[in-house]
């Protein structure tokens, strides 16, 4: 089924609650809108298993059959919001690359501690639900935004910038991230390691 329900929304997940095989490593797509880059991804790598996180129902619906119309066994969708999903729900050292790409930059100055990047609670999620070397990856095209996470995630001894080139492997755009390129707009990228 391509729609995860959590069995319970008040406990850490085990990694096998959301996918049974649990040899095969775990990706969330946070924040996966109509879930552009996750059929992509999990069209890409079948030996990967891939889980979006999106808080809107409308979004959830139309990926979830999205995944179903193209059999995609290694993709399910969930619906939460995204903070409270790394924050408290997903697994402990059970995902192996999480993927913010395009996030709601709250660009107002009095929300900047709206934005996930800002918050402990998430960025300690953050350090708990990613495996040892495992990888967290942003992109967006707001400039504040941006730097927010480099201080943030650079503050943090449990994370190591990587490098990351353009070509560097196979990523698919999302729509937001299509739309601001074809308005103009720059994208920032950035790449870390759970050390």
């Amino acid at each position: 089924m391509s729609l995860f329900i959590p069995p319970d929304y008040f406990r850490e997940l085990q990694a096998s609650e959301v996918f049974a095989d649990t040899s095969r490593p775990l990706e969330v797509d946070l924040g996966s809108g109509e879930g552009t880059f996750l059929l992509g991804m999990a069209a890409q790598f079948p030996d990967r298993q891939f889980l979006g996180v999106e808080r809107m129902l409308g979004r959830v619906s139309k990926t979830s059959r999205k995944i179903n119309r193209r059999g995609l066994d290694n993709a399910k969708v969930m619906r939460v919001e995204s903070g409270y999903a790394v924050g408290w729900l997903l697994p402990t050292a059970g995902v192996s690359r999480l993927h913010l790409l395009c996030p709601d930059p709250w660009p107002k100055k009095r929300h900047a501690a709206r934005r996930l990047v800002n918050q402990d609670e998430f960025l300690t999620g953050l350090a708990r639900i990613l495996k040892p070397g495992g990888e967290f990856l942003l992109k967006t095209d707001d400039r504040v935004y941006f730097e927010d996470a480099l201080a943030s995630l650079g503050s943090r001894p449990e994370f190591e910038a990587l490098d990351w080139p353009q070509d560097a492997f196979f990523y698919p755009t999302t729509d937001f991230e299509q739309h601001w390129l074809e308005s103009g707009r720059s994208i920032h990228r950035a790449r870390w390691r759970r050390l």
